[in-house]
């Protein structure tokens, strides 16, 4: 995997994964509510790990040479909750994330 594959991979788990935990911060705040610390850390990591991902896609869509629907897929993936770790194996396995030759 070549560097910036690396970077948009990492980015694509941190956003994943703060995802997650808004997810389980809004059950706690809304579904249980017994507590909004879960919106209030998450929300703010969830922000940043979203700007991370942008720039990472948009750094990684460009050194990688990515076809155009590839970048674009790659910024939407960012909007539906926990698409961006499915989207980052499956641009590994079409070898998008491999050195460009």
């Amino acid at each position: 995997m070549s560097p910036a594959g690396k970077l948009f991979a990492a980015a694509a788990f941190i956003e994943g994964a703060t995802w997650a935990g808004l997810l389980v911060g809004m059950l706690l705040k809304y579904g249980t509510q017994t507590t909004e610390l879960g919106v209030w850390l998450f929300g703010r990591l969830h922000g940043l790990a979203f700007l991370l991902y942008v720039v990472a896609s948009v750094y990684a869509g460009i050194r990688q040479r990515w076809p155009l629907w590839a970048l674009l897929l790659a910024l939407l993936a960012a909007v539906p909750p926990l698409v961006t770790v499915p989207l980052e194996w499956w641009f590994r396995r079409r070898g998008l994330l491999s050195p460009p030759r």
